[in-house]
């Protein structure tokens, strides 16, 4: 790979690498911040969905903003509204205003989500799973060493330090893709003096009101019930409406004429459509056991926040040593075979949980992580991959874009589950329950993987 291709996938690393990295990060700051605002739980704990919620919305929004004005603009200015929102949000008046600039941080980041596959996609034309790969590393491994990072700045310099710690990587990922993305001709064709309402239109401005309004309404009503710990009646009405606009959403999409999501392609590309739900499950799999284990190892087995730090890692470190190795094979195999012993080994690991007693020794606890590790460092590259095979180029912000947000949207459904199975209260019992479940959610994708990869050699016929 030459040696302007490596400096491209730097450049865009640095700047993915936020977005993951302030989602897991905040999680070990809910205790301190939940003193400074003098907070419950319930409360404080939106600083964290607010920012998925955000992300899940405004990925597929930037994708399709993307494809108009060009991703090299939206990268760069997705790095400016990042340093903004990193410099203004320690000095907040109040927790609602942190909730502002935290959700501003997370449309800045996704803005640089969203596009930063799309470009190496785009610009670099060799070796694209091994580019991939490398990108990986970057979104796997800022998720991973996140809550490490988080503790140790948190210690010495405070909540505060969280924001700050995004300045620098903002200011040599700004001067690196200002020098190493390549400039783009924007497909927009509309007139320069175009009234507002056509500008609205072109964008689809309606599809993405509805999108956000839906989409908001369900989750709200969802995490709402979740941290209430019982379904109110209040809970399903909100959730209601929200199933109610993404109904209409999907009307008005498909009678739109430049639609915010191309639902006719998805209908026309529906291996596109299936990469996108193994993703959400591959997601729920894995941040179930991301927010899972470290309460189990802390409530139910009396671990030091410190040894449990220590012990997540194999978790963090499985994924990066395997996203370069994943790249290699899958740029001479395909994702398919990589993404079923991916989906092997997060059957395994659940097993696992299962098996599990309050006699085992707590270091054993990191078979389980290992396997989601190794699984977690394929399902990076594969599923990229398998993406980027199944979505036409002249989409492909918008692809990324959802394929990002059924990430966030597994984020969220694990939080959930995580919620309703141990019903407020964090249990050995609850524990064994959560690992059966994802022992179910795993065989799934090992069938879907088996499927594609039948469906593979069958086209090959």
């Amino acid at each position: 790979m030459s040696a302007r291709n490596w400096w491209l996938m730097i450049s865009v690393g640095l700047g993915i690498l936020l977005n993951p990295l302030n989602s897991s990060m905040v999680s070990v700051a809910i205790p301190r911040l939940q003193n400074v605002f003098q907070l419950d739980y319930t409360g404080v704990s939106w600083i964290i969905f607010s920012f998925y919620i955000a992300s899940s919305i405004a990925q597929p929004v930037m994708g399709k903003a993307s494809d108009l004005f060009g991703r090299r603009k939206i990268f760069l200015t997705g790095l400016v509204v990042a340093f903004i929102a990193s410099l203004l949000a320690p000095f907040a008046p109040s927790f609602a205003w942190l909730i502002v600039f935290r959700i501003v941080q997370a449309i800045g980041t996704s803005m640089m989500v969203a596009v930063g596959m799309a470009i190496v996609r785009i610009h670099v034309t060799e070796k694209q799973a091994t580019a991939l790969s490398v990108l990986s590393i970057f979104l796997s491994g800022a998720a991973a060493i996140g809550p490490f990072i988080g503790g140790v700045i948190i210690h010495w310099w405070g909540w505060p330090a969280i924001f700050f710690i995004n300045i620098p990587f903002v200011v040599v990922s700004f001067l690196l893709s200002w020098r190493n993305i390549p400039k783009e001709n924007s497909s927009l064709t509309v007139a320069p003096g175009t009234s507002l309402r056509k500008w609205f239109d072109w964008i689809d401005g309606s599809g993405i009101l509805l999108f956000t309004m839906g989409l908001v309404a369900l989750l709200i009503g969802l995490l709402s019930a979740k941290s209430s710990g019982h379904i109110a009646l209040g809970n399903i009405i909100v959730s209601l409406i929200g199933l109610a606009l993404l109904g209409v959403f999907v009307r008005h999409e498909l009678k739109a004429t430049s639609p915010f999501i191309p639902l006719r392609t998805f209908a026309k590309y529906p291996a596109m459509t299936w990469v996108n739900v193994e993703f959400m499950l591959v997601n729920v799999l894995f941040y179930s056991l991301f927010f899972g284990v470290p309460s189990y190892l802390q409530m139910v087995r009396h671990v030091s926040e410190y040894q449990t730090g220590i012990l997540m890692l194999t978790l963090g470190l499985c994924s990066l040593v395997t996203s370069p190795i994943a790249g290699r094979w899958i740029d001479k195999s395909g994702p398919g075979p990589a993404l079923l012993v991916s989906a092997i080994l997060m059957t395994a690991g659940s097993v696992w949980l299962v098996t599990l007693n309050q006699s085992s020794p707590v270091i054993s606890v990191c078979l389980a992580l290992a396997a989601f590790g190794i699984s977690n460092g394929l399902n990076n590259v594969g599923m990229q991959a398998a993406l980027f095979q199944s979505s036409p180029k002249e989409m492909i912000g918008v692809a990324s874009g959802l394929f990002n947000t059924s990430r966030y949207l597994g984020t969220i459904l694990s939080s959930l589950l995580i919620g309703i199975v141990m019903k407020g209260k964090f249990s050995f019992e609850g524990f064994q329950v959560l690992g059966i479940i994802l022992t179910i959610i795993a065989l799934s994708l090992v069938f879907m993987s088996r499927r594609r990869r039948k469906s593979g050699e069958l086209q090959k016929l």
